[in-house]
């Protein structure tokens, strides 16, 4: 009887050790809360790695990575615009990896791979675009926009939302988009018509969207995923891509430079990389397009094959010199502009 307590007090002292060896996670996420949610607790839950993991917006982890570069106290950064986890990696605050799973991913996660120096992976695409509510248009009498041009007529004046760019991935990635579509000059000249119908400048990228969808604005620009997280829950807003063609935000993940859990935290990329692991985007509400392609596209989001992108330079406009100084203009010559 002693020998038996005995062995199943050792084997319990034994998977305790077991599941303490699995040790920790320390992840900041900067996609929505209730993804970052779901992401922390399944992993948990298929690994036994204890996840601590804390939601913060893209600008405020590079500022913080940069705050603890001598003493990181982030191991994976999961989610969010990849310009500034372009950023990180020019700026040495990440880890060069390549994951077993990385020849899974899309030609298009691969290019954003090879634009970060193999140290950032793309995880979701987001695509560009403009969401409207038709009722709001209906009272007013107004026709549903189809390209971004459209945005700049004087019948849209204080029907339209954007976001601010010191503060919203989203918004810099429209900057980047019209630059990239219509050349710099004319696209300066195209947000300057459109400031006058702008009737907010949102912190959140997601706020315009979120706005339409309730009836406070009429036209939004955000990203089509979020906008299709609205419609699921039947709210009254429609989508399209415009006419001239869209960017995309590419979300990225960053093994942070200095790491106390390395070891988890490159296990936490490999997971995060399986189609699995991103189906559980569309099931938090998230309907962006997986870089796996293990994954499945979720029917609220066109395939990318219908969708006319612009031919986005990541080197370029992930670039810490140039994200400043084009935002820096939008604020001197667009923020400012008379209405």
């Amino acid at each position: 009887m002693m020998k038996t307590t005995l062995a199943c007090a050792l084997a319990a002292l034994g998977t305790a050790a077991s599941a303490q060896d699995k040790g920790s996670l320390n992840l900041l996420c900067s996609t929505e809360l209730e993804w970052c949610g779901l992401m922390a607790t399944t992993f948990e839950k298929d690994t036994g790695i204890k996840v601590n993991m804390v939601r913060k917006s893209t600008g405020e982890v590079l500022a913080q990575l940069n705050a603890e570069r001598a003493n990181p106290k982030t191991d994976v950064w999961f989610g969010g615009t990849g310009d500034p986890h372009l950023q990180a990696a020019e700026q040495d605050l990440t880890l060069t990896y390549t994951s077993p799973h990385q020849p899974r991913q899309h030609d298009w996660a691969q290019s954003f791979v090879k634009a970060s120096g193999g140290r950032s992976a793309a995880v979701y695409l987001g695509p560009l675009g403009i969401a409207y509510n038709p009722e709001v248009l209906a009272r007013k009498k107004l026709a549903a926009p189809q390209c971004w041009k459209d945005l700049a007529k004087p019948e849209y004046r204080g029907e339209v939302q954007n976001s601010n760019p010191n503060s919203s991935g989203t918004a810099y990635t429209a900057i980047a988009t019209f630059v990239q579509l219509f050349g710099e000059e004319p696209a300066f000249e195209l947000m300057k018509s459109m400031h006058r119908n702008v009737s907010e400048y949102t912190r959140s990228g997601a706020g315009p969207v979120k706005n339409a969808a309730r009836g406070e604005t009429g036209v939004a620009i955000g990203f089509l995923a979020l906008a299709a997280g609205e419609i699921k829950q039947g709210l009254p807003l429609k989508t399209l891509v415009p006419c001239e063609g869209t960017g995309y935000e590419i979300g990225a993940m960053s093994l942070v430079k200095g790491a106390r859990n390395a070891d988890n935290a490159r296990r936490f990329h490999d997971w995060s990389l399986t189609g699995p692991a991103q189906a559980l985007a569309a099931a938090s509400g998230s309907f962006t397009i997986p870089s796996s392609k293990d994954a499945p596209l979720h029917p609220l989001m066109p395939p990318v094959a219908q969708m006319k992108f612009v031919d986005y330079d990541l080197k370029k406009f992930g670039s810490k010199e140039e994200r400043t100084r084009l935002i820096g203009r939008w604020e001197r010559e667009v923020l400012s502009a008379p209405k």
